[in-house]
């Protein structure tokens, strides 16, 4: 490598480092500090909402545009500054509901610094630092400024809903909220296995699910461990069974699961996405590669978390020219510029190529959009490196 990105790349390193060591779980976030690991309940399915504050609820219902039944719970997520985070699940009719504060998921690296944040503090898609709003405290409607509301199917392009005029004692039904099918996809979004498990296992994987929309982890896991006992290859069963360990922090048991889910339905995409984020986590950044090779094979066309995520393991790897490729493709199926990180990641690896002039505009549009980014002024002090070199360059010419 270049004797100028050296420094570079090792600020990065350490500050995913350092962010996956405060623990971790999801998808796609913005940044974690470098040096300052985030804090963190130990608790599964943590309540994170303040004592006596008034309640916000909020309910819904999601459809399909194609007007198909549903043929598995969907998960509903509340995205802000980029970040989603798992809200609540919806029944097996579309509907849901859920109180603003009592999150099914933990704040972790993986929606903070290991994603969003990604290169000096977190990664992205998967997604400023502890994920959103809402995981910082406040009081509910301020955890829901600036944030949107959105199913999460893998497969299926989800319409959002604007969380922002949200208020106290409102009627909590915002309406539907539509999937959209996406085309391209080789891979399994929805696992074919499961629909064959017998009934059984099908009443233990719905105890298991019903158990984490209650926030109840030890009901969940339960449940979930007895539907794979009866039926091996129910690659849902293992694929929840393993975000129940994740968000319990029991690593080892979540990726065992992931594999598992793997091994009976190869082309079930979901938990390819999961295994990249526990790499990410952990910063195994050739393990990165890997999972985020399998979940692009599988699904090309709608991934920009597994484009985002490759180019963080490539640069990481020091493959700079597949970094810039992926980072790009990152940032064309981003319209909206939900996940401003892949600007940050293309910067780093045109500097690594020496481009320093467009190297310099990437990491200007990233902290233009991120000014209060917990790792902004190592964005900062980078961004003065890159702008120095092109300086010199420029004279040189």
């Amino acid at each position: 490598m270049r004797t100028w990105g050296i420094a570079v790349l090792a600020l990065i390193s350490a500050g995913i480092v350092t962010a996956q060591k405060g623990g971790g779980n999801t998808s796609p976030s913005t940044s974690g500090s470098p040096g300052t690991p985030p804090t963190r309940s130990r608790t599964p399915f943590p309540n994170d909402g303040g004592a006596g504050q008034r309640p916000i609820f909020i309910s819904g219902t999601v459809v399909l545009s194609d007007g198909l039944p549903l043929t598995e719970r969907v998960k509903i997520e509340r995205v802000c500054s980029g970040t989603p985070r798992t809200e609540t699940y919806t029944d097996k009719k579309g509907h849901f509901s859920f109180q603003v504060g009592q999150s099914l998921e933990m704040p972790d690296a993986s929606t903070s610094s290991a994603v969003t944040g990604g290169m000096g503090s977190t990664l992205g898609n998967q997604r400023d630092v502890a994920g959103m709003s809402g995981a910082m405290g406040g009081s509910p409607e301020r955890q829901l400024w600036g944030c949107d509301l959105q199913a999460a199917l893998p497969g299926f392009r989800s319409d959002v809903l604007s969380l922002n005029n949200v208020r106290y004692m409102d009627n909590p039904d915002l309406g539907t909220i539509v999937l959209h099918r996406l085309a391209n996809v080789d891979g399994l979004t929805i696992s074919v296995n499961s629909a064959l498990a017998p009934k059984e296992a099908h009443k233990a994987y719905e105890k298991g699910m019903a158990a984490v929309t209650k926030h109840n982890a030890e009901e969940a896991q339960k449940n979930l461990e007895k539907a794979v006992e009866l039926y091996p290859k129910y690659s849902e069963a293992w694929f929840n069974l393993g975000w129940v360990h994740e968000q319990g922090d029991r690593i080892d048991e979540a990726r065992k699961a992931y594999e598992q889910a793997i091994a009976a339905e190869p082309k079930f995409v979901r938990p390819y996405e999961r295994l990249s984020w526990l790499a990410v986590r952990e910063a195994k950044w050739q393990e990165l590669v890997d999972r985020t090779d399998q979940w692009l094979r599988l699904d090309p066309a709608n991934s920009p978390d597994a484009y985002y995520l490759s180019s963080v393991g490539n640069l990481q790897n020091e493959h700079i020219d597949v970094a810039e490729k992926n980072a790009r493709e990152a940032i064309r199926m981003d319209p909206a510029k939900k996940n401003m990180r892949a600007r940050y990641v293309l910067g780093l690896a045109l500097a690594q190529k020496q481009e320093f002039t467009v190297a310099a505009e990437a990491l200007k549009i990233f902290l233009d959009a991120s000014p209060d980014a917990k790792d902004a002024e190592t964005v900062r002090k980078q961004l003065a490196q890159v702008e120095e070199a092109a300086a010199k360059t420029a004279a040189k010419q």
